[in-house]
């Protein structure tokens, strides 16, 4: 097995505004990669076809272009603002529809009577 050595001079020009640089590029593909996998849920699919497959990656990529159009534009904050709304309003419409529709499942609590 043989080892490349970097070259010196490259090396020598490689100082900290290079090294922020190429920082900066590495810190934006970890975002997309946490984003895609966590707002998108391109992990998460039930398919196994191969077509289904594709499918569901191009929907989650394009899905992840749209929220970093939407972003752009200042429409968003950011990507994640969309999935807080959703789940806020998911845990609102349970709230509103579920608990209170059963009160009678409630107990109701009477003074206590000292005999």
């Amino acid at each position: 097995m043989s080892f490349i050595l970097p070259n010196e001079e490259e090396l020598a020009e490689f100082d900290r505004p290079a090294f922020e640089i190429e920082h900066a590029k590495h810190w934006q593909i970890e975002q997309y990669h946490r984003a895609i996998k966590q707002v998108c849920n391109i992990e998460n699919f039930q398919v196994r076809g191969k077509q289904a497959t594709k499918n569901h990656l191009f929907a989650a990529i394009l899905g992840f272009v749209q929220l970093q159009r939407l972003t752009t534009i200042q429409a968003i904050k950011d990507c994640y603002q969309v999935r807080r709304e959703l789940f806020t309003n998911v845990v609102k419409s349970f709230i509103s529809e579920c608990v209170f529709a059963t009160n009678n499942l409630n107990p109701l609590f009477t003074p206590v009577v000292n005999a």
